[in-house]
């Protein structure tokens, strides 16, 4: 092993600071003073060593709102020189400092219900909630029914036919151009919705009127039976709707159709009135029925004399 390797491995002693440097306390102190407001340096906290004749003084910062947070002042010696001269005076934060929240940009930081009236929200050209829809600028395919290729067939079918990109037309034609089928399917927009945006909205609108939801726990029954519920069309309609009671505590939310309310359009339905059992008639027991009246059957006891009642 050599002796270069042996010193590189060595832990290297803290280094002694210049004596000069260290004992200039009052010139860092009087030029931290300079750049501070009177009466918010502090006590002296520390001797830094920088290098060679180069000395940082540290002390305490009393300013209101720098809890831990200490004005340095380097000061330096020149080599062979008697007086020390003064080099930058800073406000650091200590180790105990406080400081202010890491910057987050705004687009990170922006949260649903924050735009206002007038606001304006950018979307990024590479937003992933987003992807390239039919604009009109893509050259047909051959089989198209605005290729050259299919001119005659079309007009053999009385369609419209149009020459140049469809965007550039001020109304789609009538029939026969992909524009028109791109409005009739609402698909003429410069970007469409991506997976991963559709699985971006289901996932919120589930968390917040999905079939997890004490509110849904407690329902009589889900969205999917009620009549308040207003169907949407797309493949999001297969699992959300929009809720159109408004008693409801999501009227006018995309609601999952797992969802539900106590304002179920048959929660409050009268259950049908349980119908009696039929009578059943017991053929192998006979009842006995007297003919007459017995003579103990009265209120009066036959026993004792007759009074006479006046009647003939």
């Amino acid at each position: 092993m050599s002796a270069a390797t042996t010193r590189s491995r060595t832990p290297r002693t803290p280094r002694t600071p210049d004596r000069l440097c260290a004992e200039a306390v009052g010139l860092a102190r009087e030029a931290a003073e300079e750049a501070a407001a009177p009466g918010v340096v502090g006590e002296h906290v520390d001797v830094v060593v920088e290098g060679d004749r180069v000395v940082t003084h540290l002390f305490e910062c009393k300013e209101f709102g720098y809890r831990g947070w200490r004005w340095a002042v380097t000061v330096a010696r020149a080599s062979r020189a008697k007086f020390v001269t003064l080099d930058e005076t800073v406000l650091l934060p200590g180790p105990d400092a406080l400081l202010a929240p890491e910057w987050v940009p705004w687009s990170e930081r922006l949260r649903p219900g924050d735009m206002g009236p007038g606001d304006l929200l950018p979307t990024d050209a590479e937003d992933l909630r987003l992807e390239p829809g039919f604009s009109g600028e893509e050259e047909p395919p051959p089989n198209s029914a605005v290729s050259e290729e299919m001119a005659e067939l079309v007009e053999a079918e009385d369609a419209e036919v149009t020459s140049g990109p469809p965007a550039e037309l001020p109304l789609a034609p009538a029939r026969g151009s992909i524009a028109a089928l791109a409005d009739e399917l609402g698909m003429r927009r410069a970007r469409v919705l991506s997976r991963y945006g559709l699985h971006a909205a289901a996932d919120r609108w589930e968390e917040s009127h999905g079939a997890k939801t004490a509110m849904a726990q407690a329902a009589p029954a889900t969205c999917v039976s009620c009549g308040f519920l207003a169907p949407i069309g797309g493949s999001l309609g297969q699992a959300f709707g929009v809720c159109a009671n408004e008693f409801s505590p999501a009227d006018g939310q995309m609601v999952s159709l797992a969802y539900g309310c106590g304002g179920h359009s048959e929660a409050a339905v009268m259950p049908r009135p349980s119908r009696p059992a039929e009578p059943v008639l017991d053929e192998t027991r006979v009842d006995v029925l007297p003919l007459r009246p017995s003579s103990d059957s009265g209120s009066v006891s036959p026993e004792g004399p007759s009074e006479d009642l006046g009647h003939s």
